[in-house]
């Protein structure tokens, strides 16, 4: 399979470099990843090269460096691609990481595809899957040019396994302000979930079935009994608030790549399938014959949570 010339890789969060060089290496000829801070390089050792940004404070925004980029990606690329696409950037499908996308595509006249699901090169043609209508669909579209910019929602890619540290030193860049410079001049501290449900192999998710938040803790026992996480629908984390958003599942939500999941009490609205629907097994307990959920499900069960949740749990731990 042919590769396209240059793959650029761009991300906010540490924690998401892995994959996106999982997917540049397998789309890529040459990868350069772009980091914030040369403590980042260990996270990038995959790369081919590795380019960090200079400038950095609290205080700026990752959309100020749209032109910093640009300039950078300009002076490196070839033009001798045999693709339609020559150079392709990826960068984390984050708020930040979209809005930095979004200028790129502007100065590079560019192509923008967001939260972008899968990548495919066939016949010398980029292709990139999306969601559409707030999850309700997914969209497969072809990019016509030289220059592709993908935002990658977590789990598009298997991330890469950890090499042994190479001594490719991080390449320094001058920042270059751009016309308008956006600055924070405060911040408010937020509680951040160290949890990422889209890397986890089990998940047990509770809906609406879920009567009271005193009754969590049978959920939180099963789980445990399965070495699983514990994830949750829209309305038990943003209505009930008993759960962090971070483990709320569905199309505003998480994406799951799990190999179990365990739905309990989730009626399966499809808002709410978006993000269970990557699971590779779906099972489903609920006390309605007629749930939605059913449809989805590779095997279900019909009974009260309240029933078999503790009859498995002790199964599970004798």
């Amino acid at each position: 399979m042919s590769k396209i010339n240059q793959v650029w890789v761009v991300s906010d969060s540490a924690d998401r470099y892995a994959d996106l060089l999982a997917g540049a290496k397998q789309f890529g000829e040459h990868v350069s990843a772009v980091i914030w801070d040369e403590s980042e390089a260990l996270q990038v050792q995959h790369a081919d090269a590795v380019y960090v940004l200079s400038g950095k404070s609290e205080q700026q925004r990752l959309e100020n460096y749209a032109e910093t980029l640009v300039a950078l990606i300009q002076n490196t690329e070839k033009d001798d691609s045999a693709l339609r696409t020559g150079t392709l950037i990826l960068l984390a499908a984050t708020r930040r990481g979209k809005s930095l996308a979004a200028r790129l595509s502007i100065l590079l006249q560019s192509a923008l595809i967001n939260d972008a699901t899968s990548l495919a090169l066939e016949n010398g043609e980029l292709y990139a899957e999306h969601r559409m209508y707030g999850g309700l669909a997914f969209g497969r579209e072809k990019i016509n040019t030289h220059t592709a910019i993908v935002t990658v929602s977590s789990g598009a890619f298997e991330p890469l396994e950890a090499n042994a540290p190479h001594q490719l030193a991080p390449i320094p860049v001058s920042y270059i302000p751009p016309q308008h410079e956006l600055l924070c001049k405060a911040r408010r501290a937020k509680s951040v979930s160290s949890i990422d449900l889209s890397k986890a192999r089990r998940v047990v998710g509770i809906g609406r079935g879920l009567a009271a938040k005193d009754d969590l803790h049978m959920i939180w026992d099963l789980a445990a009994a399965l070495n699983a996480e514990v994830g949750c629908s829209r309305p038990i984390a943003e209505g009930e608030h008993w759960m962090d958003r971070e483990r709320y599942i569905g199309v505003s939500g998480v994406l799951l790549k799990t190999d179990v999941y365990l739905a309990l009490g989730i009626s399966g609205q499809i808002q709410h399938m978006v993000g269970g629907n990557g699971a590779k097994t779906i099972v489903a307990i609920n006390k309605d014959k007629n749930a939605p959920i059913f449809q989805y499900a590779d095997y279900g069960l019909v009974g009260d949570i309240y029933k078999v949740v503790p009859a498995l749990t002790e199964l599970l731990q004798h």
